[in-house]
């Protein structure tokens, strides 16, 4: 079973009070017609973040924007895609509530997150209700980069670096203050799913635990209780459409071919194909390629 981890759809009225966004990204019959060409048959869909809740005044109004238009969907073609719902993060109160009717009402099956908010990041406690929610219920979060002021923007404003820079580096630090917050360890049974590899964090493997052995030899870091890459690999990582092997090596030195799942990034990327490749070439066994290509999502939706 192949199961596309990373692709996203928008309603019109998201898309037209957004920059950067195109009628493209609307548009579900061409994703369905991508999908039967390359033989996927699910897909996840989840929020890319945008900046339309600028224009339209609140992140609660986008929240029931996108979940009531991708309700439909999943109700039109409930084999063929996944939701993940968003949440109103404006409304600490009402996130709870909205999460039970998007799961129970709309059809949702797991929780989209942006890896920061105007640089509030997700070991802020008013996230921690929906942690125990997701770890309770088996709800799985999938997490992307935030594209509104991402680690680095109040610095470096550039239409380069920013998407390919400071957008891996929100995702990056999104995991470290996890890992630091112990939400890693507290919440060992939630599902955390990030995109594009996680940022720098499998690069960055050896540093993290270097560094903090060192540190702790020193009593200038908090006890973990183990070595940050042990939390690491129980998170877990979309390809977010990369074919880049070292990428894909690094990964499955940290993770493992467990907690790798394929995913598209659709339509940002149009190459669908390439991606799925890109898996299939990798000199692992026939069995890991199946998982990485739709087994692991298969397992994590119980599907």
């Amino acid at each position: 079973m192949l199961i596309d981890a990373h692709s996203h759809w928008l309603p019109l009225e998201i898309i037209s009070n957004a920059h950067f966004f195109h009628k493209g990204w609307g548009d579900i019959e061409a994703q369905l017609k991508i999908m039967d060409g390359a033989g996927i048959d699910a897909a996840v869909l989840s929020y890319p973040t945008t900046d339309a809740h600028l224009k339209l005044g609140s992140i609660s109004q986008v929240t029931h924007l996108y979940n009531d238009n991708v309700g439909q969907i999943l109700k039109t073609y409930p084999n063929r895609f996944i939701g993940a719902a968003i949440l109103p993060l404006d409304n600490s109160i009402d996130m709870s509530e909205e999460l039970k009717r998007a799961t129970g009402e709309l059809g949702f099956k797991a929780i989209s997150l942006a890896s920061s908010y105007n640089g509030v990041y997700l070991d802020d406690k008013m996230f921690l209700p929906i942690y125990k929610e997701a770890q309770d219920k088996n709800i799985p979060i999938f997490v992307h980069s935030q594209i509104v002021n991402p680690i680095g923007f109040e610095r470096v404003k550039d239409p380069l670096l920013t998407p390919v820079v400071e957008y891996v580096f929100d995702s990056t630090i999104s995991i470290g203050k996890l890992l630091m917050s112990d939400i890693l360890r507290q919440y060992s049974k939630v599902k955390f799913i990030f995109a594009h590899f996680g940022g720098a964090i499998c690069y960055l493997k050896q540093r993290f635990d270097t560094t903090y052995q060192m540190l702790r030899g020193m009593n200038f870091v908090k006890d973990l209780q183990g070595l940050p890459s042990d939390y690491f690999k129980n998170i877990y990582v979309d390809t977010s459409g990369d074919t880049t092997k070292a990428n894909f090596l690094l990964s499955l030195d940290l993770m493992g071919p467990k907690h790798i799942l394929w995913g598209s990034d659709w339509p940002a990327k149009q190459d669908v194909s390439a991606g799925i490749k890109a898996v299939n070439d990798l000199d692992i066994s026939q069995d890991d390629k199946q998982n990485i290509l739709g087994g692991n999502l298969k397992t994590i939706f119980a599907l």
